[in-house]
């Protein structure tokens, strides 16, 4: 059975030839895919010409409106109601497309799936996750930057979608969840982030709750789902993508200070494959709007056609295994207090 994707064409530093090429990339590994695509006719149909696979397995609607990279959410609002984006995600709200995926700006996306999709039952904000890879086994991770503050039921809402999430895309048969802290102590940490401690813990779904997790925790694979504020996420994430690209950057200097440095790159070359294999962040792109109903999956804007064609299999994966159908049930499973949060904060919207 077909399984029909709407894609943003124009969004990303790239577009529209990566969306194209990624597409085509997708396609091929998976024959079901159907794409419905919005972009400029004029710049997306020579690329289409050049891709014929692609050309059959997708409808191209015309607007010559984008969303810039630096629009405030509130304008992208206000005058992308024909943008590309916008009638990307209009395609899932009118059930034409299963999912949307823009390599876009991020706080217009999150904007406008809100307004046009509204939250999953249950849900009071949607989280950014992603699956970041670790020492042991992928890990998701949410939220990375919807909400700068979350209140303790938010905080357990996250919980939740992520352990449901490690469960259905990953296969992972019962998830380790733990919250970010800054100690692994029941004491450490602000209110909120204890509140939301006792509320996994008394939920009454089967959650295997670990506890509190610091950050060396999460790159350890200590757990499978790591649940924090889209702050701290947010902030947490770009230090480990500087780190990755410090890293990378220092290895080619050393590699190259020398002769003998760099016949030893030609020996250590194979291994050295199979580490930029393990950990390509390409293989890893594709941010989910988990508790949106709908899909909606966010690709980096920076990223190649590889990059983009796993953004459409991270949005592929949630269709087919029936993620947000599977938080709605959790969902429906517990009753959480109003006062549970206790002195939690005010929730604020952030993208990052």
């Amino acid at each position: 059975m077909s399984v029909v994707i709407a894609l943003d064409v124009m969004g990303g530093d790239r577009a529209p030839e990566i969306v194209i090429e990624g597409a085509d990339l997708a396609l091929g590994r998976n024959p079901e895919l159907r794409f419905i695509l919005f972009g400029d006719e004029a710049r997306v149909g020579p690329l289409l010409a050049g891709h014929p696979a692609l050309r059959q397995a997708a409808e191209l609607h015309h607007t010559p409106d984008a969303v810039a990279a630096d629009a405030k959410p509130s304008a992208a609002l206000r005058q992308g109601r024909n943008s590309s984006m916008r009638l990307a995600i209009d395609a899932v709200q009118d059930g034409r497309a299963g999912a949307a995926v823009s390599a876009g700006n991020t706080g217009a996306l999150m904007a406008m799936a809100m307004i046009v999709l509204k939250t999953l039952p249950g849900i009071d904000r949607p989280a950014i996750a992603s699956v970041l890879p670790t020492k042991r086994s992928p890990v998701v991770f949410l939220d990375l930057g919807a909400n700068a503050v979350c209140s303790a039921e938010m905080l357990f809402q996250f919980a939740v979608m992520g352990e449901v999430y490690a469960r259905a895309v990953l296969g992972v048969a019962k998830p380790r969840v733990g919250l970010l802290n800054i100690g692994t102590e029941e004491v450490k940490g602000d209110g909120v982030v204890r509140s939301a401690a006792a509320l996994v813990r008394d939920s009454g779904l089967p959650i295997d709750y670990v506890g509190f997790v610091e950050g060396t925790g999460v790159t350890a694979g200590t757990v499978d789902v790591v649940v924090t504020d889209g702050f701290t996420g947010n902030v947490a994430l770009k230090i480990a993508e500087g780190t990755a690209s410090m890293f990378t950057h220092s290895l080619r200097q050393v590699f190259e200070s020398s002769l003998r440095a760099k016949l030893g790159y030609l020996l250590a070359r194979p291994a050295l494959r199979g580490l930029r294999d393990r950990f390509d962040p390409r293989l890893y792109n594709g941010a989910m709007f988990l508790g949106v109903n709908g899909v909606v999956v966010k690709s980096h804007g920076g990223t190649d056609s590889v990059g983009f064609a796993a953004a459409i299999r991270a949005a592929l994966d949630l269709i087919s295994r029936g993620t947000n159908e599977r938080i709605i049930e959790e969902m429906g499973r517990v009753a959480i207090p109003d006062e549970a949060d206790g002195d939690a904060a005010k929730p604020q919207a952030a993208t990052g």
